[in-house]
């Protein structure tokens, strides 16, 4: 029995240092634990997007048939009155060469002579030697009454070439080759003609000479 009071009756013999362990451990055992976790801002969640409706499909307008419209009262009578009006006809220059010559310039160039009392003898076109100077070409040829001559000469067979003339007196051959139309860009059936008929009368082959 004296010893029971013995015990009890000693000192801890731990430390105050321990001592105060054992009371801090024992505080906050009884305290309850919290985690704490810092909650970083995130970004806004975005809101809940509703499907957006099906457009209708759009439908094709209907294509509207062509019709001509209708011609004014009266309009197919006065169309049908008015009479086509004709192709135009083509210059006698526009024809070949030697149609042209033959069938244009030939009859008028005779009927010309004959008004001025020199109904040519032969007058043709043909294709020999030039004049005086020579070399092939072609050529209108004339033989007046008398035996007056000239030759209307031709580069090529064309209107527009160059172009010379030769004048022959009776019972002489010619001596001189002139130039002929040789400034005029447009070369037709009456130019030619009256170029002609102008340089037959320089040399007074008209009018009783």
């Amino acid at each position: 029995m004296s010893e029971t009071s013995d015990n009890s009756a000693k000192p801890d013999k731990r430390s105050g240092a321990d001592a105060a362990a054992d009371t801090e451990q024992g505080s906050s055992a009884d305290q309850p634990v919290t985690q704490s976790i810092e909650e970083k801002p995130g970004k806004p969640a975005k809101p809940e997007t509703t499907a957006k409706p099906d457009k209708p499909e759009k439908t094709a307008k209907p294509v509207k048939a062509a019709t001509a419209s209708a011609p004014p009262a009266g309009a197919d009578k006065a169309a049908a009155s008015k009479p086509a009006k004709p192709a135009p006809k083509p210059k006698p220059e526009d024809k070949p060469f030697a149609s042209f010559i033959q069938d244009d310039l030939l009859p008028s160039l005779t009927k010309s002579l004959t008004e001025r009392e020199n109904a040519p003898v032969t007058l043709e076109l043909r294709e020999g030697d030039r004049p005086v100077v020579g070399g092939r070409c072609w050529m209108v040829k004339g033989e007046l009454p008398a035996g007056r001559r000239f030759w209307l000469c031709f580069e090529s067979d064309a209107i527009t070439s160059g172009k010379t003339i030769a004048l022959a007196e009776p019972g002489s051959e010619p001596s001189l080759l002139e130039s002929f139309l040789i400034d005029e860009k447009r070369i037709n059936q009456a130019l030619l003609e009256s170029r002609l008929l102008q340089r037959l009368n320089g040399q007074k082959w008209f009018g009783g000479n």
